[in-house]
């Protein structure tokens, strides 16, 4: 492997066969690095002893030209299904479970929030960082990425920093304590204590911040007087050129708008829904609306409504590949994007979003107008962005479109995943941002 260019050695639990935004992030990275000028050694779980959300092995032949290695774990989230008694292990959000949890959920989600802190997953990080000194020994490593969730591998690269020379960067996709579902754990005074106490010490002692919207950079670099604005590094989520087929064209008989990804209840589209059931037949008749990925029940229900209570054709699929996603947005015309309705959810940028500027379908998004992702769309032209009880402004977004006057996206390669990795690149070198 002598190239001469220097090695980055990337620690991530979620890696194909592992499904989800989280997997594309640095699956992509990875692939583009090379390009950017350095050499990726990636650090995973053995799928064999993981639990995974979801899967998706059709991005396995993505790795196929990056240098792979696995360490062993002891799944603790095996506990967590035999004391809730379910048969999956919780999608973000808890999308995949009841928005009435019974006692053996409560119970299982309180020994999760106060006993395993700061995540189940941390049950890989003693045997990951043995693996991840070695390679490091082995390739002379310099530079190290940790990115989570789960934000218990930060705290390997907070035990490699300790250890060795390295240039660490923690990549932070999601809030840690910040984030919207913290409180469904029943956390103890105590157990927020020590896991406030983790996320400063990993935000500290990082030398590079990395994550993904200008309000999230507000969040962190709010848990510490010692930390600064340059030590962090907004890194948006983004597309792969390479993914997308340029050939692909709405082919339906109707107008068709497509949401792909987690949906639940927290992503408050009354307003959506109020808007599609005040259309006029003959206007509703044109419409298909497909919602792909894991819902929760409420959202389900409603969706459900929705399909009886209008003569809009309502299509309710599950998880599907990212390549199957990717064709039915660039099959749709126009994208449905939703910002959950929660506190701090200006900073919320979903993988999806750039998915759907990637495929160049307008888009109609719903959440705070003076966000990160509504800021997007402005400057992108991609579409336009309503606040959660503006359904008179979609019905009119709406019918506008229908009469063939939508925009396509524009001003988007800044978004597309071979140029936000030189962002990684000038960061790992210390070079100027």
């Amino acid at each position: 492997m002598s190239t001469g260019k220097p090695h980055v050695l990337i620690i991530t639990y979620y890696w194909p066969p592992a499904g989800g935004p989280g997997v594309q992030r640095w699956l992509k990275f990875a692939k583009y690095l090379p390009d950017a000028g350095f050499i990726p050694v990636v650090l995973t779980v053995d799928p064999k002893t993981a639990t995974y959300p979801v899967q998706d092995e059709s991005l396995l032949r993505e790795t196929q030209d990056i240098e792979v290695h696995h360490a062993p774990t002891q799944e603790l989230f095996s506990l967590y299904k035999r004391a809730s008694g379910r048969k999956e292990i919780p999608f973000s959000g808890f999308a995949n479970e009841s928005d009435k949890p019974g006692p053996r959920q409560r119970l299982a989600k309180f020994i999760r929030g106060n006993f395993f802190i700061p995540d189940p997953r941390k049950a890989w990080n003693k045997k990951a960082l043995a693996k991840a000194l070695e390679l490091i020994d082995q390739y002379q490593i310099k530079h190290v990425v940790t990115t989570s969730p789960p934000h218990s591998s930060q705290l390997i690269g907070k035990s490699i920093k300790a250890k060795r020379e390295v240039t660490w960067m923690a990549d932070m996709r999601d809030p840690w304590t910040d984030i919207y579902y913290y409180d469904l754990f029943y956390p103890t005074a105590l157990a927020k204590a020590y896991d406030s106490f983790l996320e400063r010490k990993v935000l500290e002692n990082a030398d590079v911040v990395s994550t993904v919207s200008k309000d999230l950079v507000r969040l962190f670099s709010e848990k510490s007087k010692a930390l600064t604005k340059d030590k962090f590094l907004i890194l948006p989520n983004g597309f792969d050129e390479a993914d997308f087929d340029r050939s692909k064209r709405p082919h339906s008989d109707k107008w068709v708008i497509s949401y792909t990804g987690t949906f639940t209840a927290d992503y408050s589209m009354d307003s959506f829904y109020k808007a599609i059931e005040s259309l006029r037949d003959a206007e509703a008749e044109k419409i298909k609306i497909q919602f792909i990925g894991r819902r929760d029940e409420v959202s389900e229900k409603r969706l459900r409504e929705l399909r009886s209570n209008t003569r809009v054709e309502v299509i309710l699929k599950g998880y599907v590949s990212h390549s199957e996603a990717v064709i039915a947005m660039q099959e749709s015309n126009a994208l449905l994007l939703g910002i959950p309705d929660l506190e701090n959810n200006k900073g919320i940028l979903t993988g999806k979003i750039f998915e759907y500027l990637g495929s160049h379908r307008p888009i109609l998004g719903v959440g705070p107008v003076d966000g990160d992702a509504a800021q997007i769309i402005r400057d992108t032209e991609a579409g336009q962005f309503f606040s959660y009880g503006d359904s008179k402004g979609m019905v009119e977004w709406i019918r506008t479109s229908l009469s063939g006057e939508s925009h396509l996206p524009k001003k988007v390669d800044f978004y597309e995943r071979k140029s936000l990795t030189q962002q990684v690149a000038k960061a790992l070198s210390g070079r100027e941002l």
